[in-house]
């Protein structure tokens, strides 16, 4: 299959691997993308072939976030009712769609992980990251809380609470002691740390590991974590009709790079960091 937006090649037996191919954007996740991931993810999900996909970016991070210079609501990968919240909730119907592949998907994640980039890499089963990545949703900072309230079911109550109220970054070794990725490892050496663990995942029949996949999320389920985040949904919506999420789409609608330096100029971070 030929992909315009991301590259698909088998490393090793078994082992499906998924690249974001926007380097020079920094992997902006438009519908397109989308489309051709939900693809590759649904295609190997069939395939006796693989038994585990990795999910990387190419260039210099993992990604940046959603395309926030295409429309969203058009040409989305799968169907979402429309009307008011449709893309949280197309975001949340995505994340359940890689939680119930049969087959586990790993993230892999260096440099810049924002905004969708971090609803991404918390859908994947296991997340693994480089020790200078730079992971965070300073949305929240202008517009809203995320599409996929994920923070306090992944990393606890008072971290998420520090993420939201601030939009701060954390280092990649941060996210493994907080419990949003696995483990860190150092940039150069990711790539084979990565490999070695889709692996060992991979040793294990597709047939018993569906379950085994299945049986940590049935527990997540009996938590309630399908019904908070699509309750999340209307958070993030209303969140949208705010005064301050306003005037930051006027901003955007007269230069988007202006207005996301204008969103962190206050805190020195992202576009503003020295």
């Amino acid at each position: 299959m030929d992909y315009e937006f991301i590259i698909v090649d088998r490393p090793a037996p078994l082992v499906q691997r998924i690249t974001l191919n926007r380097p020079d954007k920094r992997n902006p996740l438009s519908n397109a993308l989308r489309s051709e991931l939900f693809d590759a993810l649904d295609r190997g999900d069939r395939d006796d072939e693989i038994r585990v996909s990795i999910l990387r970016g190419a260039g210099e991070c993992f990604s940046a976030g959603y395309d926030l210079k295409s429309n969203v609501s058009v040409d989305q990968p799968y169907y979402t009712p429309g009307g008011l919240g449709n893309w949280p909730r197309h975001v949340v119907d995505g994340f359940f769609r890689m939680w119930d592949l049969a087959k586990p998907v790993i993230a892999q994640v260096h440099g810049y992980c924002l905004a969708g980039g971090t609803e991404l890499a918390t859908a994947c089963d296991l997340v693994y990251v480089a020790s200078d990545a730079k992971i965070g949703y300073p949305v929240v900072r202008v517009i809203s809380p995320p599409d996929n309230q994920f923070y306090p079911w992944i990393v606890g109550m008072r971290r998420a609470m520090e993420l939201m109220l601030t939009g701060d970054h954390m280092s990649g070794e941060e996210a493994a002691e907080c419990g949003f990725a696995n483990r860190a490892f150092a940039a150069e050496s990711l790539d084979d740390e990565v490999l070695a663990v889709a692996q060992k995942v991979a040793r294990v029949p597709t047939d018993l590991q569906q379950i085994n996949k299945r049986a940590v999320h049935r527990q997540m389920d009996a938590m309630g974590v399908r019904s908070a985040l699509r309750a999340g949904t209307e958070m993030q919506t209303l969140a949208t009709f705010t005064k301050t999420a306003q005037n930051h789409f006027a901003d955007m609608r007269e230069g988007l790079t202006q207005a996301l330096s204008k969103r962190d100029a206050e805190f020195g971070d992202y576009r503003e960091s020295d």
